[in-house]
């Protein structure tokens, strides 16, 4: 799996405010006590560490393929533990494991739940991601996914290096392998591994806020220049000036007050067996 974000400090501390409410709202009414989850891709855990709560005392595990991640994971998991509540408690249970979702090192029906958010768009073969995921699934277990449609996305105001920023973006996605609108392929890719009992949902992240603009528009200003956009001059799908625009026109809508910006999510929950 490449991934095309990186680890850096603006991709991590963006991975570190997501929550299970604005992240996974989808799957919350279907976990119970007591069940088992694999959290796949999990990033610093903050998901993983809600997910910890509402399935406690089920055993649940996070997996991510970066040393980083698991390091960020490790350090909100016992900020969390320190707090002494019931959250910390389920969030000091927590295992993590070094892994890849192709080849996910756990024995066959493992768990009840295996989850998987923003995971598949950046895996070449989404579809043997999701036999995987299935494989360590119980039967009667789910399967559950999330992840962005970047084509969908919409913004105002629309500063022209935004529409190139999208176009660069995405084309680099897929020069590394991944599906930048994999959002709206879940439904496809869990039936062609198999999953014919699938409820498929979306959801979005609106971020309209003085304060949530200058997070976001932030946060992907640091990335033209840090994480994505070095690759993409690389591989010469852009130049220095061009990110640099792309940069600039990220803090100007991040300013403007009537600036808003929508993220559209596929969502699916596949039975197994």
């Amino acid at each position: 799996m490449s991934y095309t974000h990186g680890h850096g400090t603006a991709v991590l501390d963006n991975h570190s405010r997501r929550s299970v409410q604005d992240s996974a709202a989808y799957l919350l009414p279907h976990l119970r006590a007591g069940q088992d989850l694999l959290d796949v891709g999990c990033g610093p855990a903050t998901i993983t560490a809600d997910l910890a709560q509402a399935v406690a005392p089920g055993r649940v595990v996070g997996l991510d393929p970066d040393p980083a991640a698991l390091e960020a994971a490790r350090a909100t998991l016992a900020a969390r533990e320190q707090g002494g509540t019931a959250d910390g408690a389920a969030a000091g249970s927590v295992e993590l494991f070094a892994g890849d979702v192709l080849s996910l090192p756990f024995d066959d029906a493992s768990f009840d739940v295996v989850h998987a958010h923003q995971v598949l768009q950046h895996v070449a073969d989404p579809v043997a991601a999701v036999r995987e995921m299935a494989r360590v699934t119980r039967p009667s277990g789910m399967v559950a996914a999330r992840d962005a449609v970047y084509s969908a996305m919409a913004w105002f105001p629309r500063p022209g290096p935004l529409e190139e920023w999208r176009r660069v973006y995405t084309a680099t996605a897929r020069r590394n392998g991944g599906h930048p609108d994999a959002g709206a392929c879940l439904l496809s890719w869990c039936r062609e591994a198999g999953l014919t009992e699938v409820t498929c949902s979306t959801s979005t992240w609106c971020v309209a806020t003085r304060s949530q603009r200058r997070w976001w528009g932030g946060t992907w200003a640091q990335r033209c220049l840090s994480s994505f956009g070095p690759q993409a001059v690389e591989l010469g799908l852009t130049t220095l000036e061009g990110l640099q625009e792309m940069n600039e026109a990220w803090h100007a809508w991040a300013e403007a007050d009537d600036g808003w910006f929508v993220v559209v999510h596929g969502e699916v929950l596949a039975q197994v067996g």
